[in-house]
């Protein structure tokens, strides 16, 4: 009798196992409310080892997120139901020689960052954190910079989160490199499905080459709620930079009706619109009756699953191909404004220029310096810039920089671990700095142990010097001839659209004037 006492006892008490001091396991009997503050505790402990990360990822907007995307918000929790897609473009030959050896994703900005760092950025500052980035072209440094600076702080105890390079490859299926922006996506399309059955209801997807800041919640929550099979992310834009886009017509509801590339004359007359029907103030829409495609997509999985495998198999490219003959299908396709800063730099000219806007606060329309959805990097960990006794100023200094004495800067970025030696003049020019520091038992082994960085009374004016470049002692690079275009690989310089660009690794001898 008193053993089925017990045994009742403990059913109804349940027990908990525990490790005694001596290492052996013991069950310990647990009354039903010591078991349910257990649980809540262990919940609380899942929540405090999550918290931190996604504070750390999304600054926030998870919390936020969390209060704002009830059962009644179409977007929802996209951390589960949208996945990112990054495409990393080909070969990067308008940036070249800046892709001679990294993919464009890569290319460094604004003295800390690399290009992959905005839309990485922007889909973690939206609580999408789970990333892909399609590249074929020099993925090594990309695959690298990701894995070290996301992967181990994106997702939480309870969610799963990634951000991953996925190259081109061949298989027994399929042969052929990436020939497009959508043969990318479909050779990946089986890693695709899986997400899907994860959950997964809509593909973002994006370019590696802009530089804005946007909140994707608000672009797939339009898309929902439009019930839209593809949506457009769209920017508006006046007569005389129209022409440079590819152009959307939208009929009252905002459903995409036509489209045109870079049209002109009557042409771009036709592609007129009215730009409130998006949601745009009467001030901007007047001024700006004409709505560019930004190349950034929210698209139904279901929806890019039988336009690339079935409806057109054969389809290489988002923007000429699969989006208009989506339309002609009769799939719905939607426009969704965007109204901030948007700038592709996939030119060197482009590149240069949005670089050096960030250095005037009173001009510069992208900033590094916003709380509210910071742009994440890797962490270095590198010592604070030194400056000795310089002139600086309107300019950008990264992580670990050494400026001497004597050296003045004017509207430049500096990137990181730059060396800038004594009495040198760098003006409008970006420096993009060295990937390591080096010793001299290492410069011993460079012809005339040539040091990485600028030498002493150098001069540099409206050029980009990559990383790793030795410039000697008492050189002029200043484009002294006013030349446009040139190549001059086998001296270590290319001079594109009047800018010229040192390239990575080279060596520039003291002295030389360009």
């Amino acid at each position: 009798m008193a053993l089925k006492m017990r045994v009742s006892q403990r059913q109804a008490l349940g027990s908990q196992t525990f490790v005694c001091p001596h290492g052996s396991v013991v069950r310990k009997a647990v009354s039903s409310k010591a078991r349910a503050v257990s649980r809540q505790a262990q919940v609380v402990r899942a929540q405090a080892v999550s918290t931190p990360v996604e504070t750390k990822v999304a600054n926030g907007v998870a919390a936020s997120s969390a209060a704002g995307t009830g059962q009644n918000d179409p977007a929802g929790d996209i951390s589960k139901t949208v996945l990112g897609i990054i495409l990393g473009g080909g070969a990067g030959t308008r940036l070249y020689p800046l892709t001679k050896k990294r993919a464009k994703p890569a290319v460094p900005l604004g003295a800390n960052y690399r290009l992959i760092d905005i839309p990485v950025s922007n889909c973690l500052n939206s609580n999408v954190t789970k990333i892909y980035c399609l590249t074929q072209f020099n993925s090594a440094s990309l695959n690298r910079h990701l894995s070290q600076a996301y992967n181990s702080s994106v997702g939480g105890y309870n969610s799963r989160g990634f951000v991953e390079v996925l190259a081109a490859s061949q298989s027994s299926a399929n042969k052929s490199w990436f020939q497009g922006t959508a043969d990318a996506v479909r050779q990946y399309m089986w890693l695709f499905e899986e997400a899907v059955r994860e959950g997964v209801e809509d593909f973002l997807i994006l370019s590696g080459d802009h530089l804005y800041r946007m909140d994707y919640r608000d672009f797939v929550r339009k898309h929902r709620n439009s019930g839209a099979a593809i949506t457009i992310a769209a920017l508006p834009c006046a007569e005389k930079e129209a022409s440079a886009f590819g152009l959307m017509k939208i009929d009252e509801e905002g459903r995409v009706i036509e489209f045109a590339e870079k049209p002109k004359g009557e042409a771009l007359t036709k592609m007129r619109v009215d730009t409130g029907i998006l949601g745009v103030d009467p001030a901007t829409a007047a001024a700006k009756p004409y709505i560019a495609s930004m190349g950034i997509y929210v698209m139904s999985a279901k929806a890019l699953r039988e336009l690339l495998l079935n409806r057109m198999p054969g389809a290489n490219d988002f923007g000429n191909e699969v989006i208009p003959g989506a339309k002609d299908a009769g799939f719905k396709v939607q426009a969704f404004a965007f109204d901030g800063y948007w700038e592709d730099i996939g030119t060197v000219e482009a590149f240069y220029n949005a670089n050096l806007a960030l250095t005037d606060p009173e001009k510069a329309q992208f900033s590094f310096y916003d709380k509210d959805a910071p742009i994440y990097t890797m962490s270095r960990f590198l010592p604070p810039s030194k400056v000795m006794d310089c002139d600086v100023n309107m300019s950008i200094i990264g992580d670990g920089c050494v400026i001497k004495a004597g050296s003045k800067i004017h509207n430049s970025i500096i990137g990181i671990r730059s060396l800038i030696g004594s009495d040198c003049i760098i003006d409008s020019a970006m420096m993009m700095g060295s990937d390591y520091y080096e010793t001299l038992e290492e410069c011993e082994y460079v012809p005339g142990c040539l040091p990485m960085g600028v030498g002493d009374g150098s001069i540099i004016r409206r050029a980009i010097v990559d990383k790793n470049a030795r410039i000697g002692p008492k050189c002029q690079i200043i484009n002294k001839d006013g030349v446009k275009e040139a190549n001059r690989e086998d001296q270590g310089f290319v001079i594109k659209d009047g800018i010229v660009v040192v390239i990575k690794d080279s060596h520039i001898p003291a002295g030389t004037i360009i």
